[in-house]
């Protein structure tokens, strides 16, 4: 008699449609993370989205090398995955977009990360109000910053930079269409917080994305292309222009013509300064007392019949 297998064939496993190591792209940064780091949370988005009890791949869009692709900010995703991987995030000292980072938290589902972003005080502390958060509370009018009593006072003082290239035609033939100012982009130096501070979300940062805000930076560059707009927010900040320099090139257009095509570089430095009370008037308050305390003694000394006096520094201020 032929011998039966009783054995029930064994069953499969349940396959998991994600690696073990998952490739992110958020917002054009490239992440790479454990698939159960993502599933850590399970009511939060990424949980949901990485969940293998169902199949979410087809939910999720990949960049053109397959990797799944997340629309949101790419530098500030760098916390929330800090926060999946330790249940606590590290902030560095005076940062600036913890409003914004507030914001992804809620985005992503994470309210624990919410609430420590959120303290419980109804009061705002001058933090609060730098940058990214101060300009929330005034809506989508990037223009406006934040009072200078409420500015920190290692962040109220600091150099911007703003420079051009124009150009323009002249010559015999063309004097009628010369372009005197053409300025095809506005580029800006300078620490990534205090720009950021003034021009807010006209600033471009494609050319420079993984700047943290206490460095510096000179390939941003402006939205817009109206100089007297970028003044205007600088001085609205409370910069003042204190150098600028410029440089100018000629090359012709046709060696049978006497057209020129005028290059040009132009930069301005603003300068803002310390909020506090200005060195000079200092200075000033005491150089009058000094002053003060010397006619005071020559007259007292000549009421009491001493005569003429030389100089006499006996006073202390």
């Amino acid at each position: 008699m032929a011998s039966v297998n009783c054995r029930a064939p064994p069953k499969e496993p349940a396959q998991n449609s994600f690696p073990d190591v998952v490739e992110l792209n958020v917002g054009g940064q490239v992440y790479y993370t454990r698939h159960s780091t993502l599933v850590g949370t399970p009511n939060s988005l990424l949980g949901k989205l990485f969940s293998s009890k169902k199949d979410a791949t087809n939910d999720l869009a990949r960049d053109p090398k397959g990797r799944y692709f997340i629309d949101r900010d790419g530098f500030l995703f760098r916390y929330v995955l800090d926060f999946l991987r330790d249940r606590q995030v590290v902030l560095p000292d005076h940062f600036p977009e913890k409003g914004r980072l507030r914001k992804e938290a809620e985005y992503f589902q994470l309210p624990d990360l919410v609430k420590l972003l959120s303290p419980e005080d109804v009061k705002q502390s001058p933090d609060d109000f730098f940058h990214s958060d101060y300009e929330d509370s005034q809506g989508s009018d990037p223009r406006h910053c934040p009072p200078p009593s409420l500015v920190p006072a290692d962040r109220k003082s600091g150099f911007v930079t703003v420079g051009y290239r124009g150009s323009c035609t002249s010559g015999r033939e063309s004097q009628s269409d010369a372009k005197f100012r053409r300025v095809p982009r506005i580029l800006v130096c300078g620490r990534v917080a205090l720009t950021k501070e003034v021009f807010g979300e006209t600033l471009n940062e494609s050319r420079d994305p993984d700047r943290t805000p206490d460095r510096y930076t000179s390939r941003f560059y402006l939205k817009f292309k109206h100089l007297e707009r970028a003044f205007d927010m600088l001085s609205e900040c409370g910069f003042q222009m204190v150098a600028c320099n410029s440089s100018v090139t000629a090359s012709s257009v046709n060696q049978l013509t006497e057209d020129k095509v005028w290059s040009s570089y132009t930069e301005y430095v603003f300068y803002r300064k310390y909020m506090g009370t200005p060195f000079s008037c200092v200075f000033a308050l005491f150089f009058a007392l000094t002053r003060a305390c010397q006619s005071f003694t020559r007259a007292l000394k000549w009421a009491i019949g001493c005569g003429p006096l030389e100089w006499d520094s006996g006073c202390s201020v």
